[in-house]
């Protein structure tokens, strides 16, 4: 059968990689030795440097990381965890995976963050951790929800699937709670894949998280907890070691054809662009626009897809799934942000031919 659908133009996302990649790769093949090694402890090592902190473990992709996260801390059912419902799935599901309860909190208006103050007026006795999510690569207000959390005694899981590069206040996330979750799925800034790294400054966290990734063994054959295989392999430590080499540069690229977007688009009518805080280094994984209304956002929508021009929602809120069907919660920003935003192609290698077909295409379709 013939597809209808017109020729890509432009993607959503372009993943950078080159011959430095496929060498490393075939560098691994040829060694014979796939599983998780040498290159693995270097990625990790690389990892835990980038991002200042004192250990880093490789998992086999984030929702894994982030599982493991939660094992490692012991939160367990009857713990409440509080989180956006803007954002993937794997935020919350991994919660419920360990049998705990997820409260949602509604995000900021402006940064899609998720909002401190809402987060206090979920707080309950229950409460065991917050996870803040980077939103789309813009760090959450850490000061106030660590400040929240060390008041509360609480652990800070930093979902930052989304930012790896991102700074708070100079200082890059992953660093700033108990530990942080970082994703490297092709449609992140660099990728091995799939992939996930957990970062933190406790070496008891660490410990823990090593036996939950590799089957609970201690050592050879000898398990002393219920584990699971979450291991990275070679070929995808091999891809981002080399990725990792690139990142500054390539966030560097981003934000310049990030400006030149704004740019473009500054003054449009009914069309709301990202924001960057002047505490915050936004590293850009989603360029997300806001249009007055849902039916706006339609049209836009299907007006781009003629075009040629891939565009996403990020994030479908997680409340509103089928498998909280029965909840009763209310979030009234995530719920109208969710409803009008749409995320743009936003790449690296964007060209400035690419970029203005993308802009005036907009802005004709919002005339």
């Amino acid at each position: 059968m013939f597809s209808n659908r017109p020729e890509m133009k432009i993607p959503l996302i372009k993943p950078n990689l080159s011959y430095e990649e496929a060498n490393a790769v075939k560098d691994v093949v040829l060694s014979t030795w796939l599983t998780e090694g040498n290159l693995v402890r270097e990625f990790e090592a690389r990892i835990a440097e980038y991002i200042g902190v004192r250990h880093a473990i490789a998992f086999c992709n984030g929702t894994a990381a982030l599982h493991a996260i939660l094992l490692s801390l012991g939160i367990k059912h009857g713990d409440e965890i509080i989180a956006p419902s803007f954002t993937f799935f794997s935020t919350v599901s991994t919660v419920v995976h360990v049998r705990a309860t997820p409260v949602f909190a509604d995000i900021n208006s402006k940064t899609f963050n998720v909002s401190p103050e809402d987060i206090e007026r979920k707080l309950t006795s229950k409460t065991k951790a917050i996870i803040p999510v980077h939103y789309g690569g813009l760090a959450a207000d850490m000061d106030a929800i660590l400040t929240i959390a060390d008041t509360r005694n609480l652990f800070v899981i930093e979902d930052a699937a989304e930012a790896i590069g991102s700074k708070y206040k100079g200082k890059r996330v992953g660093s700033f709670g108990k530990a942080g979750m970082f994703s490297f799925t092709a449609t992140k800034n660099i990728t091995t894949g799939e992939g996930g790294v957990v970062t933190t400054n406790d070496p008891e966290v660490a410990r823990m998280l090593r036996l939950y990734k590799d089957h609970g063994q201690q050592g050879i054959y000898y398990h002393v907890i219920f584990g699971y295989n979450y291991r990275m392999t070679e070929m995808q430590a091999a891809i981002g070691i080399e990725q990792l080499k690139k990142l500054d540069g390539l966030l560097m690229r981003k934000r310049e054809v990030v400006r030149k977007i704004n740019v473009n688009l500054q003054g449009t009518e009914n069309l709301f662009l990202p924001v960057e805080p002047v505490d915050a280094y936004h590293t850009y994984m989603l360029y997300t626009v806001c249009f007055k209304d849902y039916d706006t956002r339609e049209r836009v929508t299907a007006g781009l897809a003629e075009k040629g021009i891939q565009t996403k929602v990020y994030f479908p809120p997680v409340h509103k799934q089928p498998v909280f069907k029965d909840s009763r919660v209310s979030l009234p920003v995530t719920e109208d942000i969710a409803s009008r935003c749409l995320s743009l192609p936003c790449y690296a290698s964007m060209t400035d031919e690419e970029i203005a077909y993308l802009t005036d295409s907009i802005r004709n379709l919002l005339k």
